[in-house]
């Protein structure tokens, strides 16, 4: 076996057909498994799954439902992987064409690896102003190292084992974490144009919020454990400033999109805010 491709899921029925059909239309030569690791769906996810055995060779349904997170279940999947390659991908988006083969090929001399990002697939046009992944590589995040999305990376078993896996207490940016415990370790990280994976962002503006106020609150743990390492965070007072912009900004809101990107901003600086508090650390 080459390359063990991981899967997650919850509750995944609306979406995880378009990326089961994705991955039952990769080509490559060499021999391949899925692994769906099931984080306790209740909704007939699993049934959906088993559908495709036949489509998709070495498919495997494994139980991840203990712990509730998607790190969780990457970790369990990992767990049941027989290749020394593992490419990780989720169930509300979906794989290009020849991302198994490009992401295989990637991986045989590249311990840690990242897919191309694309939003034109899976979501409307208006999206691309609020969110902007870069289409040239991963570049520095948040200041600090680059980082790779959760949902397109690739890496070797022997140093997924050597970082010990995502860390579960971190409910988003586990894969921020991740790649740059990776790369402090010794891992570059080697972008893979080729490898595309079109990203469904998410649209109703309440779940845009909590999405970005948990991130918020991700960030400032993030920084607590990475600002020895040289990991910035913006002067007090910048910080108040932000959050003046912030209020005028609401006033000359006139689009979905300007809504959605304030409710982003927002989003953040609260959980800005709230990481403090959780983490005992000045971070707003």
């Amino acid at each position: 076996m080459q390359l063990s491709v991981i899967l997650p899921c919850l509750n995944s029925r609306a979406t995880i057909i378009t990326q089961l059909e994705a991955l039952a239309q990769q080509e490559w030569d060499k021999p391949w498994e899925l692994i769906v690791a099931d984080n306790g769906s209740t909704d007939g996810t699993p049934a959906i799954v088993q559908a495709y055995r036949n489509r998709i060779p070495n498919l495997r349904l494994v139980d991840a439902a203990a712990q509730r997170g998607a790190a969780y279940a990457r970790n369990v999947g990992a767990q049941h992987a027989r290749a020394e390659a593992l490419a990780f991908c989720d169930a509300d988006d979906e794989v290009g064409p020849g991302w198994v083969a490009a992401m295989g090929e990637a991986l045989r001399t590249h311990a840690f690896v990242v897919s191309q990002i694309s939003l034109e697939r899976l979501n409307p046009p208006w999206m691309s102003q609020v969110w902007q992944p870069s289409h040239r590589g991963p570049r520095s995040h948040l200041g600090f190292l680059p980082a790779a999305a959760s949902f397109g990376i690739g890496i070797w078993q022997s140093t997924h084992q050597q970082l010990g896996g995502f860390d579960a207490s971190l409910p988003r940016l586990h894969d921020i974490d991740y790649s740059w415990r990776a790369q402090l370790a010794g891992a570059t990280l080697h972008f893979v144009p080729e490898a595309v994976v079109y990203y469904r962002c998410r649209r109703r503006l309440h779940a845009t919020f909590h999405q970005a106020r948990q991130d918020g609150i991700d960030r400032v743990a993030l920084y607590k454990r990475y600002k020895a390492y040289g990991m910035p965070w913006e002067y007090w007072k910048i910080s108040l400033c932000r959050w003046g912009q912030l209020l005028r900004r609401l006033y000359h809101v006139r689009s979905r999109a300007e809504l959605m990107g304030w409710l982003v901003d927002a989003g953040y600086r609260v959980g800005y805010m709230e990481g403090s508090l959780r983490f005992h650390i000045i971070a707003i």
